[in-house]
């Protein structure tokens, strides 16, 4: 049984999606759960009235994350760790994804999907090691990844390329950080279901049957299979694991499959103007 009763954990980008799946398996396994998001929404007070029904002192803090290193820094990470000096598990979740095709990318998108889907974590993660290295505490740090880290798709060269340097960096920081006890891994979903995914998949059965068919499993799984691998890998029970990421894909990332069909990556590529931020 996972059990993380004594241990506050923040999570970025988690009011919804993967993020929220995390912090409700955080939450009922005991972890007091501050969640983060860019808005104090209805997903958000959702998200942490559940969290509230397993750990009461759950809380919520909004932050833009696309601001400067130094404003995250001293405008959240820093007074997350003062207001919670018990602080010993970070998720670094949030992210973002606008993915022109490759000719279109500008220096701007490249940018902010780098600075969203790899900076923020890797400073943040500096951040907190620092802290706990300095009180001589063990700490866990999940980053999560994608499928795309492994798998490459055509047209989504920056978000691949995000999540590649992401994979990198967590056996980096393993490597760098275990010495102190600290433990640095990464789950890595495929496609799951959310509520921007499901918008497809409820209303176009072509695309489900596509997906369902190239997913070994046979079923595209929901966000709340991410929580409990999550939940193990910030466990106890994850002593002597470091520096891994673990597919929660289905298989997906096992098989070796055709390009996504034209239609899917029309209404992928009809999305990419709106972006996903920080979850």
């Amino acid at each position: 049984m996972i059990d993380l009763r004594g241990h506050t954990a923040l999570v970025t980008g988690s009011t919804q999606g993967v993020g929220a799946a995390i912090a409700r398996c955080l939450a009922k396994a005991g972890a007091k759960v501050i969640l983060h998001g860019l808005h104090d929404d209805k997903y958000a007070q959702d998200t942490l009235k559940e969290c509230k029904e397993y750990s009461q002192e759950s809380s919520l803090i909004c932050f833009d994350l696309s601001r400067s290193i130094d404003e995250i820094l001293d405008g959240f990470a820093l007074p997350a760790i003062q207001q919670n000096p018990d602080l010993s598990i970070l998720v670094s979740n949030a992210g973002i994804y606008i993915d022109p095709p490759f000719a279109q990318v500008t220096e701007s998108s490249f940018d902010r999907t780098m600075h969203l889907n790899v900076k923020v974590g890797y400073f943040l993660a500096q951040t907190f090691a620092k802290y706990w290295i300095k009180r001589d505490t063990p700490g866990r740090i999940l980053f999560t990844g994608s499928i795309n880290g492994l798998l490459a798709e055509a047209d989504h060269s920056v978000y691949d390329t995000s999540k590649g340097a992401l994979a990198a960096m967590v056996r980096s920081l393993c490597v760098a950080l275990a010495p102190n006890r600290i433990r640095v891994n990464s789950i890595a979903p495929g496609l799951v279901r959310t509520p921007l995914t499901n918008q497809i998949l409820s209303t176009d059965q072509a695309a489900l049957d596509w997906m369902q068919l190239h997913t070994p499993c046979g079923q595209v799984p929901s966000a709340d299979a991410c929580g409990p691998m999550a939940a193990f890998l910030v466990s106890d029970l994850a002593e002597h694991i470091h520096g891994q990421t673990i597919y929660v894909d289905g298989g997906m990332s096992a098989w070796q499959q055709p390009d996504v069909p034209n239609e899917f990556r029309l209404w992928l590529h009809s999305k990419n103007q709106k972006s996903q931020p920080q979850g």
